[in-house]
């Protein structure tokens, strides 16, 4: 069985999105749980290196087989579970550029908007920056809806592309960012998931972690 390093729930996007595929799309795996260290000066990179060669989550151990990274844990349970990626090409290939357009872009997003679901508060003003990257969000979705016909990102199956959006969706509802009518149904659907609501009740159930 897979086994799933992972890290806080309450702040790991990035543990997020290979736990929400697995759990959704009934994929048997065990979760282990490492807590990211707290207080100034401490690193939780020693502590990662453990299990993952870079000492970062989250990280998939598949026998002696390890993969560390979101993308290429994706892409790995892909070959054993087609259903991770849209069946159709041009969706699937549509799923895997918006998957990487998250993976290395919105970073306005990221470092204003942090994932802490202990958060409810608006911000009190919107970046340039960061209403840039809720452009391009709201921009990509709706292509998205468009092109494959929703309800999902890519079509009418949840899948990785999903996965990998997950943590913004926690976030539009922890800063109330706005977004268009179509964009906060997705989020609307997305934090209604079990999967979602289970991540979203023990992360809020975690200890709070300073200077992570």
């Amino acid at each position: 069985m897979y086994k799933l390093w992972i890290a806080n729930k309450n702040y790991s996007s990035w543990s997020l999105r290979p736990w929400v595929l697995l759990k959704t799309l009934g994929i048997p795996f065990d979760k282990n749980l490492c807590y990211f260290e707290t207080g100034r000066g401490k690193s939780s990179h020693d502590k990662f290196k453990n299990f993952s060669p870079t000492g970062l989550v989250p990280c998939l151990v598949d026998g002696k087989q390890t993969i560390w990274d979101s993308l290429a844990i994706c892409e790995y349970l892909y070959e054993a579970f087609p259903q991770v990626w849209p069946a159709d090409k041009q969706a699937r290939a549509w799923a895997r550029c918006a998957s990487a357009e998250m993976h290395s872009g919105f970073t306005a997003l990221r470092q204003t908007c942090p994932m802490n679901l202990t958060h409810q508060a608006p911000l009190e003003k919107l970046s340039r920056e960061l209403q840039a990257d809720l452009n391009r969000l709201q921009q990509l979705w709706q292509e998205g809806f468009t092109t494959f016909g929703g309800p999902w990102l890519a079509g009418n199956q949840f899948t990785a592309v999903d996965a990998f959006y997950a943590p913004v969706a926690f976030r539009i509802r922890s800063y109330q960012l706005p977004m268009s009518n179509a964009a906060q149904q997705w989020v609307d659907r997305m934090l209604a998931l079990p999967a979602m609501q289970e991540w979203y009740r023990a992360g809020l159930e975690e200890p709070s972690v300073e200077h992570i």
